[in-house]
């Protein structure tokens, strides 16, 4: 794709058009349902003429949920047909879940386009994942849009938001070998003049818990470093976003037994709890 193709590009895609873009780039994978959620809200927005709006003119939004579906559904199958999103084989929540559970990425053009747009040379491959990635990345994302939605309705400000791999962090470990941090979200969240920040990691109840306190102890190494604190002047909370108060207690076992863990450091909390702990608003379910 040359510079004149990307600019004949951009001069055909609306704001809209270029958010969806970027949110797929961002999260890698988004179902029908979260790109709805993030772009199309009924609400005061921008318009498309394909949405029955005016060019750059502003209306009062969609009027119902169903409406802001089937503008989706419209505007990503514009998309797909000229090759800037692909829709997955797997369907999340099954042929019932209807558009809603279509799973999208990239498609190859897309990708193309945004590579000459932030000159990147890499060319990202684009295939069919695995049901456990899909379903792990797809959770992640969810609790990004969570926070965004948050934001929209001036329950707080997000300061910062990072997907992986952006969100990577290298340090040296103890015995001078290069190190990595690779949580699954990192936000800073602000509510007047005070803000959190947090690793998250998004469970699914897939892994051991001995495999998770591994990765707990990667964060106490990294907050050893005092990297993040130099320049913050706090360490985040490293929060456990897990799918039910089983897996809650189980996880809250397996720090309180780790020996050598600085315990304060590490919440575990349900996704039912997720919007309370971010907002500081109820007391997570026993």
């Amino acid at each position: 794709m040359t510079r004149d193709n990307v600019a004949d590009l951009l001069l055909s895609l609306s704001d809209r058009d270029r958010n969806i873009l970027e949110s797929l780039r961002k999260f890698r994978l988004l179902t029908t349902a979260q790109l709805r959620r993030l772009h199309f809200r009924h609400q005061e927005e921008p318009t498309d003429p394909e949405d029955g709006g005016a060019d750059g003119k502003r209306k009062k939004g969609h009027t119902t949920e169903g409406a802001a579906a089937v503008a989706a559904m419209r505007v990503l199958g514009r998309l797909e047909a000229r090759g800037l999103v692909a829709r997955l084989m797997r369907r999340i929540g099954g042929v019932r879940a209807g558009s809603s559970g279509i799973v999208w990425q990239l498609g190859a053009t897309g990708e193309r386009f945004l590579r000459v747009v932030y000159g990147e040379q890499k060319r990202r491959r684009y295939v069919e994942p695995s049901p456990r990635f899909i379903d792990h990345t797809l959770a992640v994302a969810d609790i990004a849009v969570r926070l965004r939605e948050l934001e929209r309705d001036g329950v707080l400000e997000v300061v910062g938001l990072e997907p992986e791999p952006k969100n990577w962090r290298a340090f040296l470990a103890p015995h001078g070998a290069r190190s990595w941090l690779k949580p699954d979200l990192f936000a800073i969240t602000a509510s007047g003049e005070f803000e959190d920040h947090w690793f998250i990691e998004v469970d699914r109840a897939t892994e051991r818990p001995d495999v998770v306190m591994r990765q707990a102890q990667v964060y106490q190494r990294y907050a050893t470093t005092g990297r993040h604190q130099a320049e913050h002047n706090l360490f985040p909370v490293v929060l456990w976003v897990v799918p039910d108060a089983k897996r809650r207690h189980t996880l809250e076992a397996a720090l309180d037994a780790e020996r050598g863990l600085q315990r304060d450091m590490f919440r575990v909390i349900t996704v039912d709890d997720f919007t309370a702990t971010v907002t500081g608003t109820a007391t997570p379910t026993p």
